[in-house]
């Protein structure tokens, strides 16, 4: 019988690993503009790095089932801190932005498999509360990103010292992981769980609901995505705030969701997930209204901003938790997998399509874009718990 003291030192560790997970998410786009004066490159440059790093993650997260059945989630830990740091270690050290996009490869391997393994994990073994204080720390690690490269820049050290910083974190967080590995064994499986099912790679569903499960996702980084890269163009250009003014809101936006994300894990077991999303769905709609409405005063349109943030914070970690409730153990490690591909798909896709929106048709087309996708996420998540 495990021990008390064991499941939450193992949960402990858990949430590190995602704190690990959001300190590289965030640091690239602070570093871009000192990186490719050093480097000489052009703006549109960034947008290589990002291709090649959604690229593998999507790759690593579609194969994670494959992966974890082979090594477990705690060696998968290990190895994705290994990588990423290692990875990070290397770009502060890159001649070149060819050797940037070779680096980009392992760092985004590092950041697929991790992700979903860990949120299979904590879905299996732990409860809803969990789950969303999960992505909570996954918040605490992209806030503190941006914090340290942005000081390493401004201070006696360059982007290369801000990278050699957090990589460093990331190695003294990978050697925890290390120490870590017994406590992994220890923790029981689920019951009935399939131990002998190895899910092939790329083998297609017979079934349609978990690819619907896995398209909530990509609707989703829409949504997130969409307002986090296009609110700042549409507050200064569009809306002739200041730079100054319009950064805060948006962090404000950033804030809500790990804010929100910590609070709901408060009430998580008693609302229940599928509630949780439905909630959240209406109330980042009722945000995205108020903020795509420029003629409201200006408090209650950027509150409409945080709003959103405060919606969109249970949607994932609650419709991940649901996953092994929809769907059969052998098969949800698999569901869970594309989920987070679908999701770094989106990450990747959707804010190009906004942006291609924009530019035909203005910036003002931007908020009613992530209106309908709010709304198909209703759609399509109400479809789902109707079918599962």
């Amino acid at each position: 019988m495990r021990s008390n003291a064991t499941h939450f030192i193992l949960l402990f560790i858990i949430y590190a690993a995602f704190v690990s997970l959001g300190l590289p998410d965030s640091v690239l786009g602070v570093a871009w503009p000192a990186m490719r004066r050093d480097l000489r490159q052009p703006l549109e440059a960034l947008g290589l790095i990002t291709i090649v790093l959604t690229a593998c993650s999507a790759i690593s997260s579609f194969a994670s089932a494959w992966i974890l059945k082979r090594l477990g989630t705690g060696p998968v830990v290990l190895l994705s801190g290994l990588l990423t740091g290692g990875a990070m270690l290397g770009f502060s050290f890159a001649p070149s932005f060819a050797w940037l996009l070779l680096l980009a490869i392992p760092l985004g391997l590092g950041a697929g498999s991790v992700d979903a393994g860990l949120n299979h994990f904590v879905a299996e073994h732990y409860s809803s509360r969990h789950m969303n204080w999960l992505h909570g720390f996954w918040g605490v690690g992209a806030i503190f990103g941006p914090i340290i490269m942005g000081t390493a820049i401004a201070g006696t050290a360059n982007w290369s010292g801000g990278y050699r910083y957090i990589a460093l974190i990331q190695l003294g967080l990978a050697l925890i992981f290390w120490l870590s590995l017994p406590l992994w064994k220890r923790e029981p499986a689920v019951a009935n769980h399939a131990e002998n099912f190895v899910p092939p790679v790329f083998k297609p569903f017979k079934s349609w609901t978990p690819w619907l499960a896995a398209s909530l996702y990509l609707v989703y980084a829409a949504v997130e995505m969409g307002v986090g890269l296009w609110t700042m163009s549409i507050l200064v250009d569009a809306r002739q705030i200041a730079p100054l003014k319009a950064g805060l809101w948006i962090s404000g936006f950033y804030g809500a969701i790990m804010t929100g994300r910590f609070a709901t894990g408060l009430i998580a077991e008693r609302v229940g997930n599928r509630r949780l999303v439905r909630y959240g769905i209406v109330i980042a709609m009722a945000g995205a209204f108020l903020f795509a409405m420029p003629n409201f005063p200006a408090a209650l349109s950027l509150g409409g901003l945080v709003l959103i943030g405060l919606g969109c914070a249970p949607i994932y970690p609650s419709l991940m938790h649901e996953t092994p409730r929809r769907f059969r153990p052998e098969m949800a490690r698999t569901v869970v997998g594309r989920q987070v591909a679908f999701a770094y798909v989106g990450s990747a896709i959707m804010p190009a399509a906004f942006g291609l929106l924009a530019a035909k048709a203005g910036l003002v087309t931007v908020m009613p874009g992530v209106i309908v996708a709010i709304f198909l996420l209703l759609i399509l998540s109400e479809i789902l718990n109707r079918a599962t």
